[in-house]
């Protein structure tokens, strides 16, 4: 698939991790009003000041919930890549995200159903039921084969993302107008958070299915050179990709619920991590979780500054600068 000799000296996890902490301190400090130093000291001191509310309830929670979500569409991809050795694959390929974002809107399209337990509310449950529903369908179409190959996956994937657009499409006629407005926004990804509720449900479906993901490492790397040499490595590939569809599954729905469908970040980013550390997955998942996060929380710095004190949905900055990027891949394949 790739060509390792082409390394000579690859990035080691703990720079990837320092890019990490140095976004998390100083991407905060970031935005369309300079925040002096004084007013976060007075805040923490007790001081009461707005600056100081800004900073702690709107910038830090903003930074940690792009780290977060890049980070967890980035590993996402990068196991979703090597099941299908396809390396246009992400979250959307599988048609994962499209099922996540019916059930998020379906939320809102149904009142009726709403609730929340704790931090879990209606549209996380919906989100991941659609997701689930999407994974579903993709298996009960790949199944149909005595081994659900990368080439059928992919295709089933496509095909359930071309259905829920429609379905989408659907459900906006009967949302009111000011339903349709904030739900566009929500579709172009956004990460517009005040104080720190919303890392509960995204940290209920995105651990557990980080936890999946980063465990099949090792596996991916024998998956990678092929399902017949996967087998006979001894590895169960069947058990594999049903472990990295649930992971991928709660992740995607995770990510989509709080932040809306973020393109190119769960393509980018392994690509990245590949050629500058090599295609070890125990290194690659990590480093892409770290990366990743940095990379969307800089987009996001950018889409809060560029049109300052209009903000532009983070979405379309992936979108932009990730489009020449996966024309780039698509041309090389």
């Amino acid at each position: 698939m790739h060509n390792p000799g082409t390394f000579i000296a690859p990035i080691r996890i703990r720079w990837y991790a320092l890019l990490f902490v140095i976004a998390l301190i100083g991407l905060p400090w970031i935005g369309a009003e300079p925040i002096p130093f004084s007013s976060v000291r007075n805040y923490v001191g007790g001081a009461d000041n707005v600056q100081g509310l800004i900073f702690f309830q709107q910038r830090i929670p903003r930074v940690l919930l792009a780290l977060l979500v890049g980070g967890l569409l980035s590993v996402c991809g990068a196991s979703l890549q090597v099941l299908f050795r396809n390396p246009l694959a992400e979250p959307w390929t599988l048609g994962v995200a499209g099922g996540a974002s019916v059930g998020a809107f379906a939320s809102h399209l149904f009142p009726l159903f709403a609730f929340a337990l704790g931090p879990f509310t209606s549209v996380q449950a919906f989100a991941l039921l659609g997701a689930m529903a999407a994974l579903a369908l993709v298996w009960a179409f790949a199944r149909r084969t005595t081994l659900a190959t990368t080439h059928t996956l992919l295709l089933a994937g496509v095909t359930i993302g071309i259905i829920s657009g429609g379905i989408i499409m659907l459900m906006i006629y009967f949302v009111s107008p000011y339903q349709f407005v904030s739900f566009h926004r929500w579709m172009m990804g956004g990460l517009d958070v005040l104080g720190y509720r919303d890392f509960g449900p995204i940290l209920m479906l995105g651990i557990p299915g980080l936890t999946v993901l980063g465990a099949m490492a090792k596996a991916y790397n024998h998956l990678a050179l092929g399902e017949e040499l996967a087998l006979g490595h001894g590895v169960d590939v069947r058990r594999v990709q049903q472990y990295t569809f649930c992971g991928a599954g709660l992740v995607t729905a995770a990510c989509v619920a709080v932040a809306g469908p973020i393109a190119f970040v769960g393509m980018i980013i392994p690509h990245a991590v590949r050629r500058l550390s090599g295609f070890d997955h125990r290194l690659v998942m990590p480093a892409s979780f770290l990366l990743g996060g940095v990379v969307l929380a800089l987009c996001d710095s950018l889409a809060r500054t560029m049109l300052a004190p209009t903000e532009i949905p983070v979405g379309v900055i992936t979108a932009v600068l990730g489009g020449p990027a996966f024309l780039y891949i698509l041309t090389r394949r």
